[in-house]
């Protein structure tokens, strides 16, 4: 393997999200890719994008994609659910790099595991208005039957740590009966806050729901686009995890640690 090569190897990976969801999908890349580095971009002084209008979601997806470009990065994870469902098709156009999104990889685990053809969605009301998981399963299999919920209070409750409580619970019981007794036997977790939700999405729903973790499926697709580009790193050093916001929310740095699993060493705020 000649220098160049070794350097390309090297470039970290470019995540951005509209804030501090995305971080699940950046903790399922460590873990899947220990020794990749990664940047990753909050665009906090903007969130949420599920509000905003589909020309001002792909506006800032592209002034996110500059910014990672900026940072010699050899891949782009749009870990945004808001964002991939509307301007992962025009940052493809735009830059040579593999740029995915949260969607397919969801969608085609999601047809993967159903047994029975139902598969619920849970996400947004953004992301379940797009309809985007549905038609990426009705574009790999016409005949599976598509159950979407918007849960919105759920990003609430992984922000202020309420997921494993009694109001997390009720509240899950309220949004998602209707899928229990539906029948469905796959759910697609269509927000990043929600895999902080798991245990509890998982109690109420019983064990023999698939709970598909969108964000793990994401990194999954990396790991395979990574090894087919030979773009894998393949130094045995820890990778380098780097960690940029548009703006300080409140508790950031805790809400981020809870996502993440981890102490956050330094987070940059930057101007876009």
């Amino acid at each position: 393997m000649n220098k160049l090569q070794k350097y390309i190897k090297r470039r970290p990976i470019g995540i951005f999200d509209s804030g501090i969801g995305g971080l699940t999908v950046a903790k399922s890349l460590f873990n899947i890719l220990p020794n990749e580095n990664v940047i990753y971009l909050g665009d906090t002084a903007r969130l949420p994008y599920g509000a905003k209008s589909k020309e001002t979601v792909i506006l800032y997806s592209i002034e996110n994609l500059k910014f990672l470009l900026a940072k010699k990065v050899k891949m782009i994870v749009v870990a945004c659910n808001t964002a991939s469902s509307v301007a992962v098709p025009f940052l493809q156009k735009i830059t040579k790099l593999p740029v995915i999104g949260v969607i397919i990889p969801g969608a085609k685990a999601s047809v993967e595991y159903t047994k029975n053809g139902k598969i619920g969605v849970i996400g947004t009301l953004g992301t379940i208005r797009s309809k985007a998981y549905r038609n990426e399963i009705k574009k790999v299999n016409k005949e599976i039957d598509v159950y979407s919920q918007p849960c919105s209070l759920f990003v609430q409750l992984a922000e202020d740590g309420w997921t494993d409580n009694k109001i997390a619970e009720l509240t899950a019981k309220e949004y998602l009966n209707g899928l229990k007794e539906i029948g469905i036997d796959t759910l697609i977790l269509g927000c990043t806050h929600y895999p902080i939700l798991k245990n509890t999405i998982s109690k109420v729903m019983g064990k023999n729901i698939k709970l598909i973790d969108s964000g793990e499926e994401t990194a999954k697709e990396v790991k395979r686009i990574l090894e087919k580009s030979e773009l894998l790193n393949t130094g045995k050093k820890k990778g380098d995890h780097k960690f940029f916001v548009t703006d300080f929310p409140n508790n950031f740095k805790i809400i981020s640690e809870r996502f993440l699993g981890k102490k956050l060493k330094e987070v940059k705020k930057i101007k876009l």
